[in-house]
């Protein structure tokens, strides 16, 4: 059974690569799952994927979530409706007047919007989506930009959900492991310069786009540039908010139109980040994070957003048939979305149900040993993640294992080795997953078609992954993490543009 429990997200993985139909992929690796759960009755398999699908879809976070999501698209309706993305073009596109400046957008808002990587792409897909196609900007690297920027800076901070979920999870592991003379926040402080991935992809994206493209995303940029087709002639986005919504209410939309909606998300979430965290019983911000409820939270700043969207459409004269339609459309764009999200928590229940996270800790620890421990984490957080589609889900299996295996190998030292190790290998799934949730917003949102997008992207994760691995590896001699950080950097950085100037050399 134990080696069965890989199966299904690897059927989901390699059916979305080459059958391009990431429902249907995903349907039949939980009806898979559902067989060897079974027993092998295909009729029973039958049942239990849809009370698998059930379950999930009845959780109180998921069910909150859900919503969530679908007032994510009808605030982002509005915001297209009332002309908000229009008027940040007309204010910016005297400045962003090339294509490597229009790309340097999405990057530095994913910088600026650190608190959520759901809300980043929501915000970013918007804001950039219009100005990056003027300037012939393929889909495929927009979306790259985008997912590469959320996750990762909302894993670092300085403050967000990611941070509170994390610090409570290493609060949770060294309970249970007696860890004292530690404490938890700090240890996550300590982990910053070790999460290798993350901090070295959020140096990539600024790498790539000032130098060189290759392999797929090469190709994707020149088809793009010469002839204006920012998706490839085979493949269909997942939504399109133009067939969704039509045409903007108001072309000459103010920027304000934009920034107030966009404002209204951001304040009311933090605040009811802080609120539900208990920020009024006298806690610190850090304490409310790590208790607070992020699916609540977020669902009051969605709606604020939304509410604020509908206000301004009243305002510029739009009926209230048009605002309902428009309600309907936002909610629209985010169907495939929101079918996409119920299928890929149903595949972590799945890998859950069958035990295949512990099946491939159980294949290695045995052999562990303290200078293997770092590498070794990271490459099971990045199989798991790439695997179930869930980054949370990664830190969540991997934290209560590693830390008390940290700290039997290496004591408080190794601990916040550990905790970056795991860090970063739960965000490579994030990019390299088709079944990731952040991987299809980052899709949705920028118009891309999904297995174009992941196509493209894997080979930029494998870089900044590969050096990661590489340094590691290499802690147990260097032992400065801020050292090896650096180290990567550069080494990023010129083999990035070896890589593009070999692909230009080779193909032109």
């Amino acid at each position: 059974m134990e080696i069965l429990s890989v199966i299904p997200p690897i059927v989901a993985v390699v059916l979305a690569i080459f059958t391009k139909r990431v429902l249907l992929s995903l349907f039949i690796s939980i009806w898979v799952g559902g067989m060897i759960a079974a027993g092998g009755d295909p009729f029973e398999a039958v049942a239990v994927t849809f009370t698998w699908m059930k379950d999930v879809m009845i959780d109180p976070w998921n069910a909150r979530f859900l919503v969530m999501t679908a007032l994510l698209g009808t605030g982002a309706a509005f915001m297209f409706k009332t002309g908000g993305a229009q008027g940040l073009i007309r204010a910016l596109e005297k400045r962003l007047n090339s294509r490597k400046k229009v790309q340097l957008l999405p990057y530095l808002l994913g910088l600026i919007i650190f608190f959520n990587d759901y809300v980043n792409s929501v915000i970013i897909g918007n804001a950039s989506k219009d100005i990056t196609a003027k300037h012939k900007v393929s889909r495929e690297k927009l979306s790259y930009i985008i997912d590469s920027t959320s996750a990762p800076i909302a894993t670092i901070g300085p403050v967000s959900d990611w941070i509170g979920f994390q610090v409570s999870l290493i609060a949770g592991a060294f309970v249970s492991a007696s860890i004292v003379g530690l404490e938890p926040y700090f240890a996550f402080l300590q982990s910053i310069p070790w999460n290798f991935y993350a901090i070295l992809c959020l140096f990539a994206v600024p790498m790539i786009i000032l130098g060189k493209d290759f392999g797929p995303m090469a190709k994707a940029e020149k088809r793009a540039k010469t002839t204006g087709k920012l998706i490839p002639d085979d493949s269909v986005p997942l939504s399109s908010v133009e067939a969704d919504l039509g045409k903007p209410h108001k072309k000459e939309g103010n920027v304000w139109n934009f920034f107030l909606p966009l404002l209204t998300l951001i304040s009311v979430s933090l605040w009811g980040l802080w609120y539900t965290g208990g920020g009024t019983e006298g806690k610190s911000l850090m304490e409310a994070l790590a208790d607070t409820d992020v699916s609540i939270a977020l669902t009051w700043g969605a709606f604020a957003m939304t509410a604020v969207g509908l206000i301004m459409g009243l305002i510029q004269g739009m009926k209230l048939k048009d605002c309902e339609e428009t309600l309907l459309g936002g909610i629209r764009t985010m169907l495939p979305a929101l079918v996409i999200i119920i299928l890929a928590w149903s595949i972590g229940t799945v890998t859950s149900e069958l035990g295949t996270a512990e099946f491939v800790v159980s294949v290695t620890e045995g052999w562990m040993t303290a200078a293997l421990l770092p590498f070794l984490i990271f490459i099971i957080g990045m199989f798991i993640s790439f695997a179930t589609g869930t980054s949370w889900g990664t830190m969540s299996i991997l934290t209560p294992i590693a830390i008390p295996l940290a700290y039997t190998f290496g004591g408080t030292e190794l601990v916040p080795i550990i905790v970056g190790a795991i860090f970063a290998g739960s965000i490579f799934g994030d990019h390299v997953s088709p079944i990731s949730d952040t991987t299809v917003m980052a899709s949705i949102f920028s118009g891309s078609d999904h297995i174009a997008h992941v196509n493209t992207q894997v080979p930029y994760a494998l870089v900044p992954a590969s050096i990661a691995g590489v340094l590691y590896l290499s802690y147990s001699f260097v032992g400065n993490g801020y050292i090896l950080l650096i180290a990567g950097i550069i080494i990023q950085f010129f083999l990035l543009r070896y890589l593009g100037n070999r692909y230009e050399k080779k193909y032109g």
